[in-house]
């Protein structure tokens, strides 16, 4: 369907449809009055012109109504032949001067609607020629014909320029409008573009709690595809306290005033599986009015974070800031004591050297044991950053014979044996030296530690490119119970014969966060008494 000028508007048109049929309708109707004689007409016209006349208007109006026009010849022409069918009428039948010419204001709206200003004027121009005709024709019959013709004449152009100056505000207030709307939905996008970027859940409900407006990262920390809009908020957020008794996030929201921040509720999944949210709400309220005599809740904006990951690191650092405080002030307090008394028996005369030495020893001991305690946590303090985590080719021959340098004599001190099992063909790895062999060291170290007779192996084989490193002694062994802690932070065993060792119980919870780090994972198998096998595998890669 064509659509016209700047003014033209689907309902206009309609309008003007309807008024093309029934006009016609009247002027026929009006025209059968004049015949018959019931108006008074000065105008001598003949049956057969008054039935072509009405004919073709009538089927303008049946086609107009039934047919819209589709294109802009079309329009053209039908407004062309209203407009001479108009004047053919005026002219033969009623006059100039008959009530009926109103209606060709009907005519300057339909060409002001579809063709503006053009229109408008060419319809103007027509009727004041169609105005000078009729005088022409017709003054001799009737002298008061020009003073009623020129009358109807100034009547219909101030119409005409009355209907242009509204057409002209219209189309001004039209483009405000129109450059309003667009900088409306420019701000809109931009909002939404925004919102949707933020990665915490934004969700807007009315004042029932049915959710208008959710972005993208809502659906994210929702798990799921299908649209939010018109469900319950309830419905789809299923939180609990820490105490996990249910909470209705609605009720909350009805009993909010301001913003309020919630970082104690979870929100479950399903009955294994939930995480823990930050929850952000407040109420919507509508600007001051008059009319309302005050501001209006309309709804309430929420905003969703998922803080599982940060709460769990703020407790496990809670947790970890106070063990390492309780293990630091043990040693620390022997420390002291042990240098004060060293520092009151070297005033006393009865001190021999025996019992000074021995608290130097005693205190010596407490230290090494924290330089070890320091050195397993700047080992899981560069773990946790990614330092030197950079992977090289690493000779795994050249590796496991250093390892068995540095320490074959701290075993023999011990009257143990530190033996190498290393395959045939044994090609490299890429990974990270430094956590490779910390992993390494960590093993033999507490072999060695926990071995009181026998050996301890370092096996290194490779089967269809994985090479597995394997840590054996013949010590204390390691409980069942025990296995399944033993890599917890500063854990160890109640086992006395454990107890008579120092360690800081750090070492596998280290090797655990390293093997992690190296993608692999440690393989444990121990019984009491008959030691125990640690053991992780990588893949091989040739030189």
């Amino acid at each position: 369907m064509y659509k016209g000028g700047s003014s033209y508007t689907s309902q206009s048109a309609k309008i003007i449809r309807y008024a093309g049929l029934l006009v016609p309708i009247i002027l026929v109707i009006y025209g059968l009055f004049i015949k018959a004689g019931y108006i008074e007409s000065d105008r001598a016209f003949n049956d057969l012109g008054f039935l072509m006349i009405s004919f073709w208007m009538l089927y303008i109006s049946v086609l107009q109504f039934l047919v819209p026009s589709k294109t802009k010849r079309d329009s053209a022409i039908r407004l062309i032949a209203y407009h001479l069918l108009a004047a053919a009428y005026l002219l033969f039948i009623s006059g100039v001067s008959s009530p009926l010419v109103v209606f060709w204001i009907i005519l300057l709206i339909a060409s002001n609607t579809y063709f503006s200003k053009n229109g408008l004027n060419a319809s103007v121009l027509w009727f004041t020629m169609v105005v000078l005709t009729d005088v022409y024709w017709w003054h001799d019959i009737n002298t008061n014909t020009v003073i009623y013709d020129l009358a109807t004449l100034v009547a219909i152009v101030l119409s005409g320029i009355v209907l242009m100056s509204i057409s002209r505000a219209q189309a001004v207030e039209r483009g405000a409008l129109s450059r309003s709307k667009a900088q409306t939905n420019l701000e809109r996008d931009q909002v939404s573009t925004i919102v949707n970027n933020i990665s915490d859940a934004i969700i807007s409900t009315d004042k029932n709690g049915i959710i208008r407006v959710y972005n993208a990262a809502s659906l994210n920390l929702l798990d799921t595809n299908d649209s939010l809009s018109g469900k319950f908020i309830d419905s789809v957020l299923n939180l609990s306290d820490k105490d996990g008794a249910t909470v209705s996030l609605f009720e909350q929201l009805k009993l909010s005033k301001s913003s309020t921040v919630r970082d104690d509720l979870n929100h479950a999944y399903n009955a294994d599986e939930q995480i823990r949210l930050e929850v952000t709400y407040s109420p919507i309220r509508s600007s001051y009015s008059r009319s309302r005599q005050g501001e209006s809740q309309d709804g309430y904006i929420v905003i969703l974070r998922d803080i599982t990951k940060s709460k769990s690191l703020e407790e496990e650092r809670d947790e970890f800031i106070s063990v390492v405080s309780h293990e630091l002030r043990t040693p620390i307090t022997i420390v002291e004591g042990t240098i004060s008394n060293v520092q009151v028996m070297m005033k006393h005369p009865d001190a021999t050297k025996q019992m000074l030495g021995d608290a130097v020893t005693l205190a010596h001991d407490q230290i090494v044991y924290l330089a070890h305690m320091v050195n397993d946590l700047s080992t899981l303090s560069r773990a946790e950053r990614g330092v030197a985590d950079n992977p090289e080719d690493i000779d795994i021959r050249e590796l496991v014979h250093k390892l068995h340098e540095e320490y074959h004599k701290e075993a023999a001190d011990k009257g143990l044996h530190l033996n190498l099992d290393l395959g045939a063909t044994l090609e490299h790895v890429y990974t990270s030296r430094l956590y490779l062999e910390e992993m390494l060291q960590n093993f033999i170290t507490n072999a060695i530690k926990y071995t009181k007779t026998g050996s301890i192996t370092v096996t290194v084989r490779q089967k269809t490119g994985i090479i597995k490193f394997t840590v054996k002694d013949t010590g204390i062994g390691i409980s069942k119970s025990d296995q399944t802690k033993i890599f917890q932070k500063f854990f160890r065993s109640e086992d006395y014969r454990t107890r008579e060792t120092s360690g800081t119980g750090l070492g596998l919870y280290v090797a655990a966060k390293l093997a992690h780090k190296i993608n692999t994972k440690i393989s444990l198998s121990s019984r009491l008494n008959h030691g125990s096998v640690f053991s992780f595998s990588l893949p091989a890669t040739k030189q």
